[in-house]
């Protein structure tokens, strides 16, 4: 009858701080899972503008665009009013499609010509604004508009 053991409420404590150190090992564990399944891209074009005239062609200009999303994103396509830029014959953009925006990175400056010798056609005369979007691999496509001066 001489044995002495720990009391009942110092091992009500310890079970319950075990139980809590236990539960935030397994929290970390599920948010490190969650976070891996859910990363997304998000592009963001921070201003899009065009310069030039139908005599000398215009330059469509998308500065900067950023990836503000988790997972690296990249442009495969770049459509001109719902058409694959690659169908509008003389058209050249000067970033090499598939461009890799990586998460938390941009590329500087995206610039669209326009030869002087399609300026002066629908759609590309001065005062129209044209629908630029930029398709990604994940099947996401960013839309800007820009008006021709």
């Amino acid at each position: 009858m001489d044995r002495r053991g720990i009391s009942p409420v110092i091992a009500t404590v310890i079970i319950v701080a075990v139980t809590i150190a236990v539960s935030i090992a397994v929290a970390y564990w599920m948010g490190g899972l969650a976070s891996f399944f859910t990363r997304f891209e998000k592009i963001e074009i921070g201003t899009a503008y065009a310069t030039g005239s139908e005599s000398s062609g215009f330059e469509i200009i998308l500065t900067p665009i950023k990836n503000t999303g988790s997972a690296d994103a990249s442009i495969t396509d770049v459509y001109i009013n719902g058409k694959l830029l690659s169908t509008w014959s003389g058209i050249s953009v000067n970033v090499t499609l598939p461009a890799s925006v990586v998460a938390g990175g941009k590329i500087n400056v995206m610039k669209i010509s326009v030869p002087s010798s399609l300026s002066g056609t629908a759609p590309f005369t001065s005062g129209t604004t044209l629908s630029v979007t930029l398709h990604t691999a994940s099947g996401k496509d960013y839309p800007v508009n820009v008006a021709l001066p």
